[in-house]
């Protein structure tokens, strides 16, 4: 349009003003600074408040108009301006100015209400995204949150039965409701890196494991468990389950493996082709002779959870002698592996 000064003013309802949001050519301190009134006095005030453009060649010898201080500063003396909508509200205004003699002309006015229309639905664009954005960061804090009530909530479980333990002689009880603190140890530690991590609903497997790891050791000092853990990220649907696979094996190993005594332990995990495969060994005295995995399912709940498990991951597990002690491995074909950005 050949002119050198250009504005976009921004109304600001709960002033009712017209504020200097962008501009070019205009001196330092009008962009971003000044600000006008949004009566019908002013070129821009008018389109504003009648939804109607404005063409105005001769702002001097204007008696429809005043002409803003700072538009008198620039010496302008025409002026052109187009009201931008964003979901039928009134949004601000477009308007190019020119210190020159001339005209602009009805063609000039049809370019920018187009141009106007383009930056009203840029704008409706960015504001859909930001409401997205801030629905997603709220949805984000309720899940965070909520992860972290039911990761307290069961911690209380835990703690609720362990002092139950404490008042049950009974061994066979002890055991049973030792088992049951495990299991809900490996829930709540999983629901604690859903709330801890930098994506909602993704857990690192190696913190994870090693937690769960750690805190089974705590509990039979006599035993080692060592842990190498691929750096793999899984959804929440697949770290719970084999959370609580990881639990069961390494309790039967601490249980079976070593008798009285004490012994090692390892725990691996292997991102092997987008697939995950856990291992879980030992060097104790071996499974019977005539274990069998299904026939044991029917009598231990722990081995009947550990088919149920691999079975919710869609993946097989296998638990046969090693040439030292029991190897327990656990393939799960589709684990939802999720990489790194």
């Amino acid at each position: 349009m050949r002119s050198k000064y250009r504005k976009f003013l921004e109304y600001r309802p709960e002033q009712d003003s017209l504020f200097v949001r962008a501009g070019i050519g205009w001196a330092p301190g009008v962009v971003g600074s000044a600000e006008m009134r949004t009566d019908l006095a002013s070129p821009a005030g008018f389109a504003l408040e009648t939804g109607q453009p404005v063409i105005s060649n001769h702002l001097e010898n204007e008696e429809r108009f005043r002409t803003p201080a700072f538009m008198a500063e620039h010496h302008i003396r025409r002026a052109i301006n187009v009201l931008v909508e964003t979901s039928g509200k009134r949004f601000g205004v477009l308007e190019v100015d020119s210190p020159d003699e001339g005209k602009f002309e009805p063609a000039d006015l049809a370019f920018m209400q187009g141009f106007a229309n383009l930056i009203g639905v840029a704008i409706e664009r960015q504001q859909a995204e930001q409401r997205l954005s801030d629905a997603m960061e709220h949805q984000e804090l309720l899940t965070r949150e909520a992860s972290h009530r039911v990761k307290n909530s069961l911690a209380l479980v835990s703690a609720m039965l362990n002092l139950q333990m404490q008042e049950d002689d009974d061994p066979r009880i002890t055991r049973l409701l030792g088992d049951a603190q495990a299991r809900i140890t490996a829930i709540a530690q999983t629901h604690d890196q859903l709330w801890r991590g930098e994506q909602v609903g993704i857990v690192a497997l190696d913190d994870l494991v090693c937690g769960i790891a750690t805190g089974l050791a705590e509990q039979a000092p006599l035993h080692r468990i060592d842990c190498d853990i691929d750096a793999i990220r899984i959804s929440a649907d697949t770290a719970i389950p084999l959370g609580l696979l990881v639990t069961e094996l390494v309790t039967n190993a601490i249980k079976y493996a070593y008798g009285e005594g004490g012994g090692v332990i390892a725990v691996t995990i292997r991102n092997a082709d987008g697939r995950i495969l856990l291992t879980v060994s030992d060097d104790g005295v071996g499974l019977p002779a005539d274990f069998d995995l299904k026939a044991a399912s029917r009598k231990s709940l722990g081995m009947r959870m550990i088919g149920s498990l691999a079975r919710q991951l869609r993946g097989t597990i296998a638990i046969e002698n090693a040439a030292r002690g029991t190897c327990a491995v656990l393939d799960i074909p589709d684990p939802r592996i999720v990489l790194p950005d």
